[in-house]
C-alpha cells in the first residue's frame, strides 16, 4: 500500500507542483485547500505525512497542527511558509512539527528529503514501541539488579491468567508495571481499562465499576457501562485498591469469584471475562489486620505479588532515566537538545528522591525549561534541588568530635528514612539494609523515639 502524503495549501498552483513532485516518487497524494478540510481528511483517511502551509484563510497551519496532534500524536507534519519568522518556526516545533520548509520550494529534493525523513522517524518510533510491547517492559527503564528482578517477575507473570498485586510507594511506576503485564499477556489485543479507587467518590464507585441503567439515580439520564464491562476480554487495573470503600470490596470479591455482576438499578446479571491487576501504596496486610480491608479479597488479588522498588534503591538507573527524561522534556517544550554534565548526574544520584521516578521526571523537565546552555551542570541542579551539592565542609563543626559528627549524620539518615516510610521501622530497616533489632538499637542510642513496629 503506497504512503499517503496530504498537501495543504490554499494556492492551487502550489498544490499541483508539490503533488506532481511527490507522485513521481511513488507517493499517493491527497490535497486540501484549507485548515478545516485538512482536519477532515486527517480524521477520515489513512494519511501518513502532512505537508502544510502556515497561512491559510480559514484556519492557520499552527492551529491545524495543534488539533491534529490531539488525535494523531504520531503523525509527522512538515510546515511551509513564505513569511516565516523565527517565532513562527519556534512555535511550529513547540507544537510538534517535524520539519520546516521555506517557500517557494524551488528544489524538490528538499521536499522529498523532509518527507522521507519524517517517514523514517515514524517507522522507527513504531518499531521501538512494538519491541517494548513484545518485551512486555512498556516504558520502564533500568538496568540495575532491582529492575532486572522486576522485569523477570513481569515476564513470568504476564503470560498467565493469575491476578497481580503491585505494591510500591507513590511515583514508582506501578501503572507501568500493570501495562507491561497487559501488553505481554494473551489479552494484549483486548482493552486495558484503569480506575483509581482513591479518586472516585464513595457514592459513585459502584457505578464506575459496574455501570448503571437509565434512571438508576439522579443524573443517570442514560445507561452506562462500567469498568468491568468495558474491560471484558482484557485487563482491569485497579489503582490504589487499598482505598476502596468496605461496602464495595464485597461486590468486587463476587465478580472475582463468579465473573458476574449487575449494573446499578438493573436486574440483569451480566458476565465478564476480565483479568484484574491491582496496585497500592499501602500495606494491605496491615489494613486487613486493622479491619479496613477484606482478608478474602486480599488473597484473591495477591496471587502474584510484584513490588515496584523506590528510586533510592536503584540509583544506578538515575543516569539512564534522567537522560531519557531530558530528551523527552526538550522535545515536548520545543527546546534544543540538551545534555547532563557528569557532575550533574552525580548530584542527581546523591538525592534521596522521596517522590521517586515521578519527582525525577518533573525536576528534569524543570531543568530543561529553566537552563539556557546546551549542558546542565551540578550548579544548575542545585538551583532547583538545594541539597544536591551540600558541601562536605557543612558536616564539619569546630569543637565537635569525629564520633559526634558521625552520630549526627546517622541521625539525619535514619530520620530521613523514617520520614520516607511513614515511621514504619520494618520498612526503614529493609531500605537501609539493617536488621530491625539493629536499627532499634541505633535509634535508642541516638535518642530517636519514633516509629511503629510493622
Amino acid at each position: 500500500m503506497p504512503v499517503t502524503v496530504l498537501v495543504v495549501d490554499d494556492e492551487r498552483n502550489i498544490q499541483l507542483t508539490l503533488s506532481r513532485a511527490l507522485s513521481m516518487e511513488g507517493y499517493a497524494v491527497e490535497t486540501a485547500s484549507g485548515g478545516r478540510e485538512a482536519l477532515e481528511k486527517i480524521s477520515a483517511r489513512p494519511v501518513d505525512v502532512v505537508v502544510m502551509d502556515v497561512r491559510m484563510p480559514d484556519l492557520d497551519g499552527l492551529s491545524v497542527l495543534q488539533q491534529a496532534r490531539e488525535t494523531r500524536p504520531d503523525l509527522p507534519v512538515v510546515i511551509m511558509s513564505g513569511h516565516g519568522s523565527i517565532e513562527t518556526v519556534r512555535s511550529a516545533f513547540k507544537l510538534g512539527a517535524f520539519d520546516y520548509l521555506e517557500k517557494p520550494i524551488t528544489e524538490k529534493e528538499k521536499l522529498l528529503v523532509a518527507v522521507k525523513n519524517a517517514l523514517a522517524l515514524q517507522s522507527l518510533r513504531a518499531e521501538n514501541a512494538a519491541l517494548r510491547r513484545e518485551a512486555g517492559l512498556s516504558e520502564m527503564v533500568g538496568g540495575g539488579p532491582a529492575m532486572q528482578r522486576l522485569f523477570d517477575l513481569v515476564r513470568r507473570a504476564a503470560p498467565s491468567e493469575g491476578r497481580v498485586l503491585v505494591t510500591g510507594e507513590n511515583g514508582t511506576g506501578k501503572e507501568l508495571v500493570a501495562r507491561a503485564i497487559h501488553e505481554n499477556s494473551r489479552r494484549k489485543d483486548g482493552p486495558f481499562v484503569k480506575l483509581n479507587c482513591a479518586a472516585v467518590p464513595a457514592d459513585l464507585i459502584e457505578s464506575e465499576l459496574f455501570g448503571h441503567e437509565r434512571g438508576a439515580f439522579t443524573g443517570a439520564v442514560a445507561a452506562r457501562k462500567g469498568k468491568f464491562e468495558l474491560a471484558d476480554g482484557g485487563t482491569l487495573f485497579l489503582d490504589e485498591v487499598g482505598d476502596m470503600p468496605a461496602a464495595m470490596q464485597a461486590k468486587v470479591l463476587r465478580v472475582l469469584q463468579e465473573g458476574e455482576f449487575e449494573r446499578v438499578g438493573g436486574g440483569q446479571t451480566l458476565k465478564c471475562d476480565v483479568r484484574v491487576v491491582a496496585a497500592t501504596n499501602k500495606d494491605l496486610q496491615a489494613e486487613v489486620q486493622a479491619g479496613r480491608f477484606r482478608e478474602d479479597l486480599y488473597y484473591r488479588l495477591n496471587v502474584v505479588p510484584i513490588h515496584a522498588p523506590p528510586l533510592r534503591e536503584r540509583k544506578e538507573d538515575v543516569p539512564e532515566l534522567s537522560t531519557r527524561f531530558l530528551a523527552e522534556a526538550c522535545e515536548r517544550n520545543g527546546r534544543r537538545p540538551m545534555r547532563l554534565a557528569r557532575d550533574a548526574v552525580l548530584a542527581l544520584q546523591a538525592h534521596g528522591w522521596p517522590g521517586n521516578v515521578r519527582e525525577l521526571r518533573n525536576l528534569v523537565e524543570r531543568l530543561a525549561i529553566l537552563c539556557d546552555g546546551p549542558e546542565i551542570s551540578a550548579d544548575d541542579v542545585a538551583t532547583v534541588l538545594p541539597d544536591a551539592r551540600k558541601p562536605r565542609a557543612d558536616r564539619f563543626r569546630a569543637g565537635a568530635s569525629f564520633h559526634e559528627l558521625v552520630d549526627e549524620a546517622e541521625r539525619e539518615i535514619i530520620l530521613g528514612a523514617l520520614d520516607a516510610h511513614g515511621d514504619n521501622v520494618s520498612d526503614t530497616a529493609r531500605t537501609l539494609g539493617l536488621e530491625r533489632s539493629h536499627l532499634y538499637k541505633k535509634m535508642r542510642g541516638l535518642g530517636i523515639k519514633r516509629g511503629t513496629g510493622e
